[in-house]
């Protein structure tokens, strides 16, 4: 069994996110064959072009985070009917200079929770559009739109209700599953 880094990043930079609670939960649900763990996105300054020739450390590091996994699982929120500010300006970084764009070839996953009946539908399809021009195969067999209750998600990403833990569960299973394929057919650069 081949094991693939997943790097997630969740972007709320809240403390208390419902969506840090959920990356837990699909981190504890996925099959062994997925190693996740976040990248964090909250120390990144605003991108600007003016960058590009010398990227500040921190920008450095995160971008080649990104490059150093093998694929890429977006946990967000909505807000204001698209993706966080944050997590737009970290795509950012990530995808330029021109030319140098670390999520390029790279499989990715779109889910996420809000308390609102519609979970995160509006933002994921604002950030699928974003990821289909920085080249990142996304996984389109399942969608995750959660709704979030109180108890639903513990701190330490549990899941109080079985009907959901299954769920996400099986998504994982397919990401795992879909991560193997993009990658048997657009292997990483070594």
């Amino acid at each position: 069994m081949h094991t693939y880094k997943v790097g997630y990043l969740v972007g709320s930079l809240a403390k208390s996110s419902i969506n840090r609670k959920l990356a837990k939960a699909l981190a504890k649900l996925a099959p062994p064959e997925l190693q996740l763990h976040e990248i964090r996105i909250g120390e990144l300054p605003l991108y600007s072009y003016d960058y590009d020739a010398d990227y500040p450390d921190v920008a450095r590091l995160f971008k080649q985070a990104i490059a150093d996994v093998d694929a890429v699982l977006f946990v967000t929120p909505e807000y204001n009917r698209s993706i966080p500010g944050a997590l737009k300006n970290a795509i950012d970084w990530a995808s330029r200079p021109w030319g140098q764009n670390a999520f390029s070839r790279k499989p990715s996953g779109v889910v996420g929770t809000s308390p609102g009946s519609i979970g995160t539908a509006v933002a994921q399809q604002h950030l699928r559009s974003v990821l289909c021009f920085c080249n990142s195969p996304l996984m389109n067999t399942m969608e995750v739109y959660l709704q979030t209750t109180p108890d639903l998600i513990d701190d330490d990403g549990n899941i109080s209700n079985p009907g959901t833990a299954d769920f996400l569960r099986k998504y994982m299973q397919e990401y795992a599953l879909f991560v193997q394929r993009v990658l048997t057919v657009l292997p990483r650069e070594s």
